[in-house]
């Protein structure tokens, strides 16, 4: 499945939720179903910075794919995570860097969020996106 066909998926999901209590409820349980990182993962480096909350990031190269792993502190940002790994873990580097993440905005995600979360969301995507940069870096000079 593409960036673009995930993102479709996502915007179906919460266009059925009208609620914005019941969304930041889905966001919450996606965030709960996030598989655990492993404890060692939970390094100073690891954090991303700009967050208010702790969110810890980790990122691997499998098979010319990225599979992101994080988890955070916060219920929510943690759900918000979980929404930007199922749509960009598992791509190349060159699709990461290539997608739109319009997701965020079609679904009202950006709006409803406090600007220290907003700003963490921000900083979440950058991150997610430097990684993707590295990897795409170690192939070409691989």
């Amino acid at each position: 499945m593409t960036i673009d066909e995930k993102q479709q998926n996502i915007i179906a999901e919460f266009s059925e939720i009208e609620d914005w209590m019941d969304r930041y409820g889905y966001i919450i349980d996606l965030g709960n179903a996030l598989p655990a990182i492993d404890e060692q993962l939970k390094t100073p480096d690891r954090l991303i910075e700009g967050c208010q909350s702790r969110v810890w990031l980790d990122a691997k190269l499998d098979d010319g794919k990225v599979i992101y792993t994080a988890d955070s502190d916060a219920i929510i940002v943690k759900g918000i995570i979980s929404l930007l790994i199922d749509v960009l873990s598992e791509h190349t580097p060159d699709e990461i860097l290539a997608s739109d993440l319009h997701f965020i905005d079609e679904i009202g995600l950006s709006s409803h969020l406090s600007p220290t979360r907003s700003n963490g969301l921000l900083a979440m995507v950058k991150q997610m996106r430097f990684y993707a940069l590295a990897f795409k870096e170690l192939q070409s000079k691989g």
